[in-house]
């Protein structure tokens, strides 16, 4: 298997190491005649989207790959540069932990589509979409776009202020074939996948591809399983030189939580600290501990007098731990739809999907009793989604020009409650699992109907001349949202709606010779709001909401670079800037089991700024070696500034302070080996500190993590290939802001990552 990072742009320059790379292009240059004998059977390297007019990189399937089985396309494409990917599991799939930033942009102001269906922001509470570990099986992706600043601007996204990541599945293959695989790892990791191909069923008739993936793994830390069933389905049916298709893909994801650890709860109980599951009875201490302390300082007598008042050791509070939390998520995606050439000159393509999904994030909580039983309820929140839409273009060729009109139309019904559940007073175990979704609730705190119409549309022309190319266009948007309370709880309703009809972008490609390239372009785009009880202009009382100065947040984006290649090497160095206005913050109220609502607020302008550079060279046929580094700059411009009274009172000190979860340097190197026969790739990622308080006075420290895979090819269609992730045990950090990030100081809002992990897994193909 040859080495594949199809468009691997991957990270950033300003560096003395980018500019040796780029002074060493002409001798590299001349090395090509001598190199071509020895280069000609080997597959080229294609790297950084060359020929686009904006910063583009492309991930493919073979990449993928090489890491563990399972593994997220998120986490794969963190090597990429400009993007900081972090998650507290090995395969990057726990939804609770999984968080993507690109250029200071946090996940919820990228963009994410699969073959073109909106993912929505894929934020755990998925209000507008799903995350892709659930969307796809991972084997199934045939590859992943990732385009950092100006993304496709026919992207169904409302929320790509900072980047779009494109994923793309396989096809099914023309000729009949089985592939399955078995994995087997740390921590009782098991998981199986088998595809089933048909090849033409007929002569010119449909191909239809099915796939079942299972996943089972123990927790690395405390008592837990984190469990996967998917199911994939994909018809084809040719037409001429179009098709038409359709896709059925499931999901069933039921995982247990992490507890969420602070910098204190690290120092004082170490990276291994979690949540009590299985030990009920400690649970319930801990619990009637909390309630007479409760009861003490309000004067009243203890509920709970046997259990005394101070907790026991080395518990200090209620938060430091629960008894168990968990994320159940089931999901429908599904579309149909044509891609046909009318004619010579003309496109057309338009699809019609569908989303379903239904969903539950339990908690144990101290914090709500259950009457009569346990001194324990287990709090929901609770998603129910209905998404239909539909997306459509077509492309023109005019001489020198291809014109592109398209749009995108979604109808999405969103239902979100908070509601707690009974336990009874038992011991050794509680009346209720964690992985089943809950009955009969004790009570509802509030649940609202969410309604949101979104319309884009978009028009582009590529002119092409050769030697220069310019892409120029725009797009317009309508998001409109409408919060409808069943049970109000006391959160906000009303109304909200993001409208521009005219976001520009432009791109120009200079092709100075074969070789070598220069390109630079201009975006602006809009995040309309979210429809969500939990985050947005929602989440927040009713008086904080008509109090609010409601502006969409929008960027402006500057991107220059220089692309160049040769027989083994190619390499790429860009920079941009970034405008970023109306930022929307949200300051975390209290712990996260409380439910509080959030403190928005606008914090007016942030600025970011940054240069990428990476570079891959082609050792032998067999060795290539890669290098990256990426430094970013995003800053707050304005402090929080409460205007309400009579005189304006700084809320928080944020100018100047670098915006949370942006890490200002990333760093990658890979090595990979292939003869056809052996394999074997490591590599190592720095991600420098990371700030999660708005005034930076909260940090967690910069690390390294090393990754490896090797394996044997016995055939053409069996393989074995074993994968070590934090291959050195480094104790670190991996997400931070889980439960928001807080004005200053320490918060209960990070997650440990995960230790030193083996897996071996076992290929075969027919």
């Amino acid at each position: 298997m040859t080495y594949q990072i199809r468009s691997r742009l991957r990270a950033g320059a300003a560096s003395i190491a980018a500019l040796a790379v780029l002074a060493a292009t002409p001798a590299f240059a001349e090395e090509a005649a001598a190199d071509a004998a020895a280069s000609a059977d080997v597959e080229e390297i294609v790297v950084l989207g060359r020929g686009q007019a904006r910063q583009v990189q492309e991930l493919g399937a073979a990449d993928i790959a090489l890491e563990v089985s399972g593994i997220s396309p998120l986490k794969a494409i963190d090597k990429l540069p400009g993007v900081n990917f972090q998650a507290a599991d090995p395969f990057g799939a726990y939804e609770w932990s999984a968080r993507i930033s690109i250029r200071g942009f946090s996940q919820n102001q990228l963009g994410f589509t699969l073959d073109g269906v909106p993912l929505g922001d894929m934020n755990y509470g998925n209000h507008n979409g799903l995350h892709i570990s659930r969307a796809i099986i991972s084997e199934n992706v045939g590859r992943v776009e990732v385009a950092q600043g100006a993304g496709s601007l026919g992207a169904a996204s409302t929320s790509n202020l900072g980047g779009t990541i494109e994923f793309f599945s396989r096809e099914p293959a023309e000729e009949f074939g089985v592939e399955a695989s078995g994995t087997y790892g740390s921590d009782e990791t098991k998981r199986a996948f088998i595809r089933l191909d048909s090849g033409e069923i007929v002569s010119g008739g449909p191909r239809l591809s099915l796939s079942y993936a299972w996943q089972d793994a123990d927790k690395w830390k405390g008592d837990g399983a984190q469990r996967q069933h998917q199911v994939n389905a994909r018809i084809v049916q040719p037409v001429g030189d179009g098709q038409f298709f359709g896709f059925v893909n499931y999901s069933d994801r039921r995982e247990n939580d992490y507890q969420d650890l602070s910098a204190d709860m690290v120092d004082r109980l170490g990276y291994d600290w979690d949540n009590f599951a299985k030990n009920w009875d400690l649970a319930v201490d801990v619990a009637k501990i909390y309630q007479n302390q409760l009861a003490q300082n309000g004067g009243a007598p203890l509920p709970y007098p046997m259990a005394g008042l101070v907790f026991p050791g080395p518990v200090k509070t209620v938060d430091d731990a629960y008894y168990d939390a968990a994320g159940l998520r089931k999901d429908w995606l599904a579309g149909v739809g044509v891609e046909a050439p009318l004619n010579e000159y003309w496109t057309l393509k338009a699809m019609g999907y569908y989303h379903g999904n239904q969903g539950r994030g339990l908690w144990f909580t101290p914090y709500v009793t259950t009457p009569g039983g346990a001194p324990m309820t287990i709090r929901t929140t609770e998603y129910d989604v209905e998404r239909y839409g539909i997306v459509a273009s077509s492309t023109f060729k005019l001489g020198a020009n291809t014109l592109e009109l398209g749009m995108w139309y979604e109808d999405n019904d969103f239902n979100q409650a908070r509601r707690f559940y009974g336990l009874a007073d038992t011991t050794g175990a509680p009346s209720r699992g964690s992985l089943k979704f809950p009955k009969d609730p004790l009570a509802t705190q509030w649940d609202f109907d969410f309604n949101t119409q979104t319309l884009q549309y978009h028009v582009q022309d590529t002119l092409d001349l050769g030697q220069l190319q310019i892409n120029a266009g725009w797009k317009g948007l309508r998001v409109t949202n409408l919060a409808t309370p069943i049970v109000s709880g006391g959160l906000a309703s009303g109304r909200t709606e993001a409208k521009d009809w005219f976001l520009p972008q432009a791109g120009l490609l200079y092709r100075l010779n074969d070789d070598n390239e220069l390109f630079a372009s201009y975006t602006e785009n809009m995040r309309a709001y979210e429809s969500s009880a939990t985050g947005g202009p929602f989440a927040t009382t009713q008086k904080g909401f008509d109090a609010l100065d409601l502006k969409p947040e929008t960027s402006t984006t500057y991107e220059l670079g220089f692309r160049t290649k040769s027989s083994r090497f190619q390499a790429v160095v860009a920079g941009y800037y970034v405008d970023f206005k109306d930022r929307i913050i949200a300051f975390a109220n209290g712990a996260g089991i409380e439910g509080n609502p959030a403190i928005l607020q606008n914090v007016g302008d942030v600025r970011s700024w940054g240069v990428e550079a990476a570079g891959t060279y082609r050792v032998t046929p067999e060795l290539s070696l890669f290098a990256s580094y990426a430094y970013n700059n995003s800053e707050y411009r304005d402090d929080v500034v409460d205007t309400s009274g009579v005189q304006p009172v700084v809320i928080a000190e944020t100018a100047g302070k670098t915006v949370v979860n942006s890490p200002k340097h990333l760093a990658k190197g890979e090595i990979t080996w292939d003869n056809g026969t052996f394999f074997a790739r490591v590599g190592a990622n720095y991600t420098s500190k990371r700030y999660y308080s708005y005034e930076n006075d909260a940090e967690v420290g910069g690390f390294v993590l090393v990754d490896a895979s090797i394996g044997y090819r016995l055939n053409e269609r069996i393989s074995i290939q074993a994968n070590a992730t934090n291959l050195f045990d480094k104790a670190y950090v991996s997400t931070i802001g889980t439960n928001g990030f807080a004005n200053s100081g320490d918060a209960q809002t990070l997650l440990a990552g995960a230790p030193q992990q083996f897996f071996v897994t076992l290929k075969a193909g027919f």
